[in-house]
């Protein structure tokens, strides 16, 4: 289990956090969402060790993150996969050898290697294309690979950091069926991102970030259900601006 409790971290005079609490239970999909700048990156950093918070506590399985020598801080991200945002894939490697690096790094056979890039492909439909590079991949595809990448590493968390950004609406369904696959082998899931039908559809707890705190936890219910007025116009989509009838 992943908890954060009053987790408060700056950027010079700009206060990201202020104070943040919630947990992320073992094999469910976590969604935390917000407005940009507000927080939601930051946090996955924070859970990995990428950031010390200034304030408050990130455990991981029991282990505070912050207190960790390198040694224990590398043991920790054994467990924890990470989809980037826009893939980060190796341009002059394969798709195999962009999977097989990482186990290569943990001391795994080639037999075995081969097996979880096989399998590992075959979740994400993405069967045959090892010997392909990623300039041949489309965007969603890369995307695809980035997913089959975390889960070929056994992890038992991943971390998804806007992996529907930039993506058309059939690509998009796509990628929310991969997270659900994750999740359905037991991985559990913490999926940063703004898109709220791709929340909707993968969530099985959400997290509102707005203006450094928590304004909502629980389940998609709860936040369909929420009477927080910041909760209301994110779900809803109500803008922020005045009406502009001075604008020129």
């Amino acid at each position: 289990m992943i908890v954060l409790r009053d987790v408060a971290k700056a950027f010079g005079a700009k206060e990201v956090l202020r104070g943040v609490s919630f947990s992320v239970p073992d094999g469910a999909n976590t969604v935390v969402m917000g407005r940009s700048g507000s927080g939601k990156s930051v946090t996955l950093k924070l859970i990995v060790g990428l950031l010390r918070p200034d304030r408050g506590s990130v455990e991981v399985d029991g282990r505070e993150v912050p207190a960790l020598d390198a040694r224990e801080l590398a043991a920790l991200r054994r467990d924890i996969g990470f989809v980037f945002q826009f893939a980060a894939l190796f341009d002059s490697m394969s798709i195999g050898d962009n999977l097989r690096l990482g186990l290569r790094r943990r001391g795994l056979d080639r037999d075995e290697i081969e097996a979880r890039v096989a399998d590992a492909l075959r979740l994400v439909d993405l069967e045959g294309t090892a010997d392909r590079f990623p300039a041949e991949l489309s965007g969603g595809m890369r995307k695809r690979v980035g997913i089959a990448r975390a889960v070929a590493l056994r992890p038992r968390y991943i971390l998804y950091d806007e992996p529907t950004t930039g993506l058309d609406p059939i690509t998009t369904s796509d990628m929310d069926l991969l997270m659900q696959r994750t999740r359905d082998l037991g991985v559990t899931g913490v999926i940063v991102t703004h898109d709220l039908k791709s929340a909707f559809a993968v969530a099985d707890r959400m997290i509102l970030l707005h203006e450094g705190v928590v304004r909502v936890e629980g389940t998609p219910e709860t936040v369909r259900a929420s009477t927080d007025p910041a909760v209301r116009q994110f779900v809803d989509g109500l803008p922020s601006l005045g009406s502009g009838a001075g604008a020129a």
